[in-house]
């Protein structure tokens, strides 16, 4: 198992936002992270890489505890983060960005500059330009490239579709087999169901920070989705 937590909880000083998350994702696969606003998902995230304090023993990677340990420290041990809002250095060009996310890592593996350019051809042309002078979906590219540079085992992509057209969603998407190809698991947040059913082997609802469904995308039901994000009724798969 890649990543596994084990009845995890985060505050928010004296609010509690996630109760007893129990959560796995094996070496290479998908897992899409569902649920209204304000549920937990990307608290989830924050809490994986170390950005919110959490119980050590809470959170394992390759069986390591990794729970609260400094973002830093997480990031060379094979996790990274797309956040949301990309979060570009407005100072820094293309490339730059780029090659800020593998500076600090210390890790060795299949990705790197001209790889990235390569899965987005897009951004060859413009890699002297700022990165904050791109499109909204170019700008994603490169928080995605950016994360990539770190070489992870396992890449966590927070709303990466958020206030794109459906044409440029289909194009950050249509990346992920590739990146796959080389062994990451995925962890996406996705707002558009169908887009998380349809990327992932396996999907999780939250609901007020504890996870109402969780099965193989594949055999999870819309009635079931529908029950587990709204609260309806009971979800099982």
């Amino acid at each position: 198992m890649l990543l596994e937590t084990r009845g995890l909880e985060a505050r928010y000083g004296d609010f509690q936002a996630l109760f007893g998350i129990d959560l796995t994702v094996s070496e290479g696969e998908a897992v899409a992270l569902i649920g209204a606003n304000g549920a937990g998902k990307s608290t989830f995230l924050k809490a994986l890489c170390g950005q919110i304090p959490v119980a050590r023993a809470s959170v394992q990677l390759g069986g390591l505890d990794i729970g609260g340990l400094p973002p830093h420290d997480i990031v060379r041990r094979g996790l990274a983060m797309v956040p949301e809002g990309r979060r570009l250095f407005p100072s820094l060009s293309v490339e730059e960005n780029l090659k800020v996310g593998g500076a600090f890592a210390g890790r060795r593996g299949p990705w790197t500059l001209e790889r990235v350019l390569g899965l987005f051809p897009a951004l060859q042309e413009k890699r002297r330009q700022p990165g904050t002078s791109l499109s909204g979906g170019q700008q994603q590219m490169v928080a995605i490239g950016r994360a990539l540079m770190s070489n992870p085992k396992l890449l966590l992509c927070d709303e990466i579709s958020l206030g794109l057209s459906p044409a440029v969603i289909q194009d950050i998407y249509s990346a992920l087999p590739a990146i796959r190809a080389e062994g990451l698991a995925v962890v996406i947040v996705e707002q558009d169901i169908d887009t998380a059913v349809r990327a992932s082997d396996q999907v999780y609802c939250f609901m007020h920070g504890r996870v109402s469904l969780q099965g193989r995308s594949t055999r999870v039901t819309k009635q079931q989705i529908s029950a587990a994000y709204f609260g309806l009724e009971e979800a099982s798969s």
